[in-house]
């Protein structure tokens, strides 16, 4: 059966890095720039070029190297944003201006003190004139979680009558539930006028947890670009995680969806960019976290160590990862310690494995975790 194709936006240079303290320089945006080309990305939104000379240069520069995903520029509904994000972008080969305004009621009322009216006059604006720049014109619908559907509908068909190619429908505060998410896509696709000629894109945040959940019921929606983040960093409690949306596709088929994105580079990625911006990865972080493919509980160790799939549904070696952990821990069973101790150099009998374990049992009480030299001298306590 065919599957459709979901764009992968990747933010980590622009919305990631707005995470407080993780400050890139250029060279560095550089190499994770080209990192995310050679993984498949198709869109690397390289910063908001406005923001600071510094950031002007570095989505020129990364311009200049990426071959084959377009480049974005983040701006405001601002002709001057508009103009800054034109001239960073002159030399790539697949420009894209990402301009947008708010549209929820908080957004119009305390933040622009406008009305609806005048927001759709401004996005209107800033799409027609990002327009003269680039062909590929992104607009974002700044709270579009907390926009009531049939105002962002209006703001949605007004800017793919000025030209727009993607709509971004942002959860911006993170505050959807994600059936309710997944409705807003269904709603935006059945109420467009010529919504088909524009990818609808979701950029979720994940103040609730739900960033992951609701990109997919998104894309389940009819949503066909994903924004998101290698880590899941950005501002607050983050973004949709690049890696969990990658895999939670490529591990249901039945979603009938891809992504072009080389999976077993995603581990590689994570180390990237966590050491690049000195941001540590949670130890039990989905698919590229520390635990993800390690077991200490003895029931566990013993399922994975005659089947792998009896407790992990990601072959680690999917994600770039060499093989899955069994970790000795005082909840570990014989068959992890007979496991580990064959890796050492010990091929044990039920009879030698009974006392051994006795011995790693005492040990294990006093250390959270046995490393392999610790093995050869439990086997040397143990008498045998």
């Amino acid at each position: 059966m065919s599957t459709e194709q979901v764009y992968i936006f990747d933010t980590t240079l622009r919305d990631g890095e707005q995470v407080p303290g993780c400050k890139l320089d250029g060279k560095t945006k550089l190499i994770i720039a080209k990192q995310l080309d050679e993984m498949g990305v198709d869109v690397i939104e390289a910063g908001f070029p406005i923001s600071s000379p510094g950031d002007f240069q570095a989505v020129q520069n990364i311009a200049n190297v990426v071959k084959n995903a377009s480049v974005c520029g983040l701006t405001r509904a601002v002709k001057k944003d508009i103009e800054v994000a034109a001239e960073a972008l002159k030399s790539a080969k697949k420009p894209r201006i990402h301009t947008g305004i708010g549209t929820s009621d908080f957004h119009i009322q305390h933040k622009f003190k406008s009305d609806r009216e005048k927001i759709i006059e401004r996005a209107v604006e800033a799409v027609a004139y990002a327009k003269t720049f680039v062909e590929d014109v992104e607009f974002y619908a700044e709270d579009a979680g907390r926009t009531d559907n049939e105002y962002l509908a209006r703001v949605c068909e007004a800017v793919v009558k000025a030209g727009a190619t993607v709509l971004n429908i942002p959860d911006t505060t993170g505050y959807c539930l994600p059936e309710e998410y997944g409705e807003k896509i269904k709603y935006l696709k059945e109420n467009v006028k010529d919504i088909d000629k524009a990818v609808i894109s979701c950029h979720c945040h994940n103040d609730l947890g739900l960033a992951t959940a609701n990109a997919i019921y998104g894309a389940m929606n009819g949503a066909r670009q994903i924004e998101c983040t290698i880590n899941g960093i950005g501002e607050r409690a983050g973004n949709t995680s690049l890696e969990e949306v990658v895999m939670i596709m490529k591990q249901h088929p039945t979603l009938n969806l891809h992504t072009n994105i080389k999976s077993k580079m995603l581990n590689e990625m994570s180390r990237l960019v966590s050491d690049s911006m000195g941001m540590g990865v949670q130890a039990n972080k989905a698919i590229v976290g520390a635990n993800a493919f390690a077991h200490s509980s003895g029931i566990h160790q013993d399922g994975v160590i005659k089947n792998r799939e009896t407790y992990e549904i990601i072959d680690p070696a999917e994600v770039g990862v060499s093989e899955s952990s069994i970790v000795l821990t005082a909840r570990s069973g014989r068959a992890a310690l007979a496991y580990r101790a064959k890796n050492v150099g010990y091929e044990l009998s039920k009879l030698e494995l009974d006392k051994v374990y006795e011995t790693f049992l005492t040990f294990a009480d006093k250390h959270k975790e046995i490393k392999d030299e610790q093995i050869h001298e439990i086997i040397k306590q143990s008498n045998l």
